[in-house]
């Protein structure tokens, strides 16, 4: 290990782990049979979505603030963050009574500045950019003030507490042989790399990237015009630059890097609901989205991967899900062309019900190209599968009726 790595250690992350045992969830590492299945490798989870704040975050800002001297608590701590890490910093730093300043830009959603504010922290709302707020934060609040800086991934102690996940996930699933981890900045990995090969040497280590947003991937090719930037459902991780001192250890302990699309992270997402019973946000299921998109890659590994988090919009949760159900053919829109008179709309409902579906909603068109005395449903049907979804076209057209796939409707094979 270069001279950059090597200033964090083993026994750097093992310290670390002391430091916030009993202030931080011990989380569950559990071994999912129907992920496993799904994917062909023996898939463990580790539900880091269970921190207090929702996020592994909190450990690597915690271990840093019981770094801090006396004069550095005096003197508060700040943060450039529209996310997890402010929610970590706060909760922490007023649990140990520390002032702590989170600089956000003015875009950032109001719920984010609210958790973060319910949490202890102030919040200063600057700028159009996270990089007009992190030169406000440097220039007022590190420089002028004396604060100090909590950065979210390019610190020796951050990575040090982030690295405590991987101590935790090979103490709960010592059998694992490949650790699958989100990248944005790189501390987390970055962490678990240390702290995994400390352990088990022989162990892989993959990172995961959004296909948008692949900062490590782009400075290991000296190439930053990958970073194409927009945007991404992963947006814990959409960072375009990797951190100097995480980059140094990716390089140094990672032996594989993917990215991945923002379709099988939607997916990913979906699963996780559905199979697991748990919500994550678009960065905690980066990891089974590899799994998903290259299965021959882990088949039949010991696979690790990391839940980092579940603080995900509730509206837009909703709408993975339901974009879910359209993409597994659970859910159809039939545009059904009927005759304008008393009882076709119950003809058609009775069918579809034989058929075993269920009329989520709706609408009778009368206003259309055809005959004055036609008119079109459209009719959005629950179904079992896509299977099931064929059966149900397959009766109302051996019932005489003309169906066509409406708008979002998945094609039959």
């Amino acid at each position: 290990m270069n001279a950059t790595a090597a200033r964090v250690r083993f026994a750097d992350v093992q310290a670390a782990a002391a430091r916030l045992a009993g202030a931080i969830e011990r989380t569950p590492c559990t071994h999912s049979r129907v992920l496993s299945r799904l994917t062909g490798a023996e898939v463990w989870l580790k539900f880091e979505n269970f921190q207090f704040t929702a996020s592994f975050k909190e450990r690597g800002a915690l271990n840093k603030l019981l770094s801090l001297s006396a004069e550095e608590r005096a003197a508060g701590v700040c943060a450039m963050s529209a996310g997890n890490h402010a929610q970590g910093v706060a909760y922490h730093a007023t649990r140990l009574g520390i002032r702590s300043v989170i600089v956000m830009p003015q875009i950032t959603p109001f719920t984010k500045v609210r958790n973060t504010r319910e949490l202890g922290g102030e919040v200063i709302l600057h700028g159009e950019t996270l990089a007009d707020a992190q030169l406000y934060m440097e220039q007022e609040l590190v420089q002028r003030r004396g604060m100090t800086l909590v950065h979210p991934y390019d610190d020796a102690q951050i990575i040090a507490g982030q690295g405590t996940v991987a101590l935790e996930m090979l103490a709960q699933a010592p059998e694992l042989d490949t650790l699958v981890v989100p990248i944005g900045g790189g501390g987390l990995i970055a962490g678990m790399a240390i702290a995994a090969h400390g352990i088990k040497p022989e162990l892989r280590m993959v990172g995961v990237e959004s296909s948008a947003y692949p900062s490590a991937y782009a400075a290991l090719q000296n190439e930053p015009g990958l970073v194409r930037g927009g945007q991404t459902i992963a947006e814990g991780i959409a960072v375009r630059n990797i951190g100097v001192l995480t980059l140094a250890i990716i390089r140094e302990q990672v032996a594989e890097l993917m990215r991945v699309e923002e379709a099988a992270i939607e997916r990913a997402i979906g699963l996780l609901v559905n199979v697991e019973k748990v919500v994550a946000e678009g960065a905690g299921a980066v990891g089974l989205a590899a799994l998903l998109s290259d299965p021959a890659r882990f088949a039949g590994r010991k696979v690790g991967l990391v839940i980092c988090g579940g603080n995900i919009d509730a509206r837009l949760l909703a709408s993975v899900l339901l974009r879910q159900l359209v993409n597994e053919s659970r859910l159809i829109s039939l545009s059904i062309d009927i005759e304008d008179r008393p009882g076709f709309l119950a003809r058609v409902a009775g069918r579809i019900g034989e058929s075993g579906g269920n009329i989520i909603q709706v609408h009778h068109e009368r206003l259309h190209r055809g005959h004055a005395k036609d008119a079109t449903l459209e009719v959005m049907v629950e179904a079992q599968d896509q299977a099931h979804a064929q059966q149900i076209v397959a009766d109302l057209s051996a019932a005489g009726f003309v169906v066509r796939l409406g708008a979002g409707g998945m094609e039959f094979e």
